[in-house]
């Protein structure tokens, strides 16, 4: 829905400007931990795991059903029998060991690149959800306007490093065209670093040449500008769609994540340590044909994980066993010297309600703690993916800001003018009107925004509005205060003719046809 469609009074741009100037919506950089993470296995265990999804590679093998991938791998030396590809450990080894442990994402604001690997991670928000909760919290399909408006907030939103890409799929615009919409969507409304739909190979290449306009062609060779990811099908086959696309990106050296689709229990063996085994083994599978593809090529060890319930067989978000296998997957990655991919404020609620609330801060606290890089999802998920929320996708973004800020550690730099603060004030005073209160009010302690902290008399008389309806206000302000970023204007037309010349090659009922 757009603002001017929900009777918001639209301003100038002089007005938006003074309003927006009161408001901070410079982009965190990237976050640089500072805390110890959490790390389940000792090293025998971490071999285990290891020796466990070696075997599964060289004695199970893996599918790989595209016949480019099939003969890239007997090229490459693997023993590929049919449509299995029996990896032999060294050669895994040897691959994934030219994977860049780190590298830095380009903006086309390049104030807003990003170091990224090692201990820095970004927060990306959610895609691929068929509905929204508006801004009046109505569930219903969604449009080109509504993925604006969430590429807007998402420009807005300090916590948040990347506009995504179909963070909601736009209904009003055809499948077999709709890639262009989006990507061109991601570059418009935000500077900030984007992500690149991997639909269908052809699709990737699209991406690829639109990313080449807006940044040039030699810049990509040699710049990370665009993040695909490639999931795979669990238990242990990839297919010619994902394998494709992550051709397409690889070649331009661009990133790929490279990611199994774990429903634990269901598409892997219903424990813990097991189901971590054989996603492993996927994910190595799919990281050392990246560099089958192009050596030194930028890729990302990637996974979606859920559990499922032994009651019912629906996915489950926020349990003990998804915090568990974070922490071991983190520690995989660190161990092979890759950076990695986990999902952040995942939730199976169907609103914006307590069990959302629980059930992403258990997700995010665990994934900051396992030292995740690219935690995608960071921002809108709910009902398990199949709704974007405008409500949390602003609070999951001020969750995000706080647990930024937990992840920077304990602050020294004021200590000694602190302990001088106590000598001043000493025994039954108070601190509020000290210097050094009033230099460190505004950092000292997180104040978050969407929180109610007040007396329950203060917050009756200021209408008792809760945390959903104040969201809603909020987002309705920063798209009211919202500025776009201008494209180039070269640019911006070279963009809109590829678009043009490309709808005009892409029926729109080859839709049909097409894989998804």
């Amino acid at each position: 829905m757009s603002v001017d469609a929900v009777g918001t009074t639209r301003r100038g741009r002089g007005a938006r400007k003074a309003i927006r100037q009161k408001r901070d919506i410079k982009m965190l950089p990237a976050l640089k931990r500072r805390l110890p993470l959490v790390e389940p296995m000792d090293l025998e265990q971490i071999e285990r795991i290891d020796t466990a999804s070696m075997s599964i590679l060289e004695d199970v093998g893996v599918v790989f059903r595209d016949p480019i991938a099939l003969s890239d791998w007997k090229k490459a030396g693997a023993d590929v029998r049919g449509e299995t590809v029996h990896l032999d450990r060294d050669l895994v080894r040897d691959l994934i060991s030219t994977i860049p442990t780190a590298f830095t994402y380009h903006a086309r604001n390049p104030t807003n690149n990003l170091p990224f690997g090692n201990d820095h991670a970004i927060f990306v928000p959610m895609t691929g959800a068929p509905f929204l909760r508006d801004l009046d919290d109505i569930r219903r399909n969604p449009t080109l306007d509504d993925l604006a408006n969430f590429h807007k907030l998402s420009h807005m939103l300090p916590a948040i490093h990347s506009s995504a890409h179909h963070i909601v799929e736009p209904y009003d615009h055809p499948i077999s065209q709709r890639h262009l919409r989006i990507t061109y969507s991601s570059m418009k409304h935000s500077d900030k670093t984007f992500m690149g739909m991997t639909t269908s190979p052809k699709n990737a290449e699209d991406v690829m040449e639109m990313c080449a306009i807006l940044f040039g062609e030699d810049y990509l060779e040699t710049h990370p500008v665009c993040t695909g990811n490639c999931n795979g099908n669990s238990p242990l086959v990839w297919d010619e769609t994902m394998l494709g696309a992550m051709r397409a990106f690889a070649k331009r050296n661009q990133p790929v994540l490279c990611s199994p689709f774990v429903l634990g229990g269901a598409n892997t063996p219903a424990s813990v340590a097991p189901t971590v085994a054989q996603l492993n083994a996927e994910a190595l599978s799919a990281l050392a044909y990246t560099q089958v593809i192009r050596k030194g090529a930028p890729a990302i060890y990637g996974h979606y994980l859920s559990t499922v319930s032994m009651k019912s067989g629906a996915p489950m978000a926020g349990t003990p066993e998804i915090s568990l296998m974070n922490f071991m997957i983190g520690q995989m990655a660190r161990y092979y010297e890759v950076p990695w991919r986990t999902s952040n404020t995942l939730g199976g609620a169907k609103t914006f309600d307590a069990q959302a609330g629980y059930e992403s801060a258990m997700t995010m606290n665990a994934t900051l703690m396992s030292g995740a890089n690219y935690l995608w999802h960071s921002a809108g998920w709910n009902e398990a993916g199949m709704h974007c929320s405008m409500a949390k996708f602003v609070v999951d973004a001020e969750m995000c800001a706080m647990g930024y800020r937990m992840m920077e550690g304990v602050r020294w730099d004021d200590f000694d003018e602190a302990m001088q603060a106590v000598r001043d004030v000493g025994p039954g005073g108070h601190y509020l009107g000290h210097p050094h209160t009033l230099e460190n009010f505004q950092r000292a302690f997180f104040m978050p925004e969407m929180f109610d902290n007040n007396s329950i008399e203060q917050w009756q008389a200021e209408g008792s509005i809760e945390i959903g309806e104040r969201a809603l206000i909020l987002a309705r302000s920063l798209l009211n205060e919202y500025e776009e970023p201008k494209l180039d204007d070269a640019k911006n037309e070279a963009l809109l003719d590829y678009i043009a010349r490309r709808e005009s090659e892409i029926p729109a009922a080859e839709a049909l046809n097409q894989t998804y």
